[in-house]
């Protein structure tokens, strides 16, 4: 598989795109004390405000964005910085491996096990373990949204307190829903990529893309048995007034089936689980985007949430796109959206 990457130029592109996005080693923070430690052989970076406190603050497990494929602890230093620092909590920053070098679950187990060496040692790092929460933004949000679902039902640990899912990608079933086609080709994803993305997390290679984008991938009877969470049925009207486009029917192609099949599992696509679980899971705060293909994702899930009974705290950017609030102070420029998306991140915590 490394060669078919090598051959396609693949490797040379994620590997130059990863160098891109690296971020900037940042100097000394004179509120924060911040240090790189392994949970469970899992690299994480640690940031505790230097101030005393009353009592136990909270703590924030962040997981980063970049399709599963970018990002790093320094690609998101000023964002963990600035929650921990705006919020007063204790930010734990998780580098969980990459795809396509390291394919699904690696990611996902990555992040379940940081959080579960966390939960286990709240104390030594003064946190509250009745106010512990899971965010992520973009694949991220979506590896908070599958810890979440997975310690749900777990009894020997604190139970998480909240979910932060910032315009999470949840489900890799519908690449026609309303959203992507409407911002198909609005930067920093592209209708293309976002399939792209999630086929390398499975499965380290991109083949079968078209036939996946087609939604030629998943069994009719599948595909039934999943509408009443993932339809444009769910979506309100006002998001569908923008050019949506009528789907043609494609034929359903059991050898690509074979290949994805793994899309059906929860813990890749978090907005297919089970009614049972979803009533189980914790106060949510869900960040969309109106330029943002996976933003029918964020509303789908939001309204599978409520219909379990959870608490949603949804917060809309009318004029943001994806991967605004990774731009946070990013070279020197910010956009001001992405600091109203962070700042709402911010009063919700703070609410906690």
């Amino acid at each position: 598989q490394g060669r078919i990457l090598e051959k396609t130029g693949l490797c040379s592109q994620i590997t130059f795109g990863r160098y891109v996005r690296q971020g900037r080693k940042l100097g000394l923070d004179p509120k924060l004390f911040i240090q790189d430690l392994q949970f469970d052989e899992v690299p994480v970076r640690v940031y505790q405000p230097k101030a005393t406190s009353d009592g136990r603050r909270r703590g924030i497990l962040f997981f980063h964005g970049g399709g599963w494929v970018f990002g790093s602890l320094d690609t998101y230093e000023k964002v963990c910085r600035y929650l921990s620092r705006e919020s007063d909590s204790v930010v734990v920053s998780v580098q969980y491996r990459l795809a396509p070098e390291h394919k699904y679950p690696a990611a996902y187990e990555d992040c379940l096990n940081a959080t579960r060496h966390f939960l286990q040692h709240l104390e030594l790092y003064g946190v509250d373990p009745a106010r512990v929460t899971v965010c992520g933004d973009s694949a991220g949000g979506n590896l908070a949204a599958a810890v979440s679902q997975t310690l749900a039902g777990r009894s020997d640990l604190p139970k998480l307190r909240a979910q932060i899912l910032i315009y999470p990608g949840l489900q890799a079933l519908d690449f026609n829903l309303p959203s992507y086609h409407q911002n198909r080709g609005v930067p920093l994803l592209f209708r293309e990529r976002a399939a792209f993305f999630a086929l390398l997390y499975l499965n380290g290679d991109a083949l079968h893309m078209q036939e996946v984008l087609e939604g030629s991938h998943i069994p009719p009877d599948m595909r039934l048995k999943y509408r009443k969470w993932v339809s444009p049925d769910n979506i309100p009207e006002k998001f569908k007034v923008r050019g949506v486009r009528p789907l043609r029917s494609t034929d359903f192609i059991a050898e690509v089936y074979e290949t994805v099949k793994r899309f059906c599992e929860p813990n890749l696509c978090p907005l297919l689980a089970e009614d049972s679980v979803v009533h189980q899971l914790p106060e949510s705060f869900i960040l969309t985007c109106e330029y943002d293909v996976l933003r029918d994702d964020g509303l789908l899930y939001k309204k599978r949430l409520e219909d379990n009974g959870v608490r949603v705290t949804w917060y809309h950017l009318e004029d943001g796109f994806h991967g605004i609030i990774s731009l946070y102070d990013y070279c020197g420029f910010s956009f001001p959206s992405g600091k109203r998306g962070l700042d709402s991140v911010v009063n919700f915590l703070k609410s906690l």
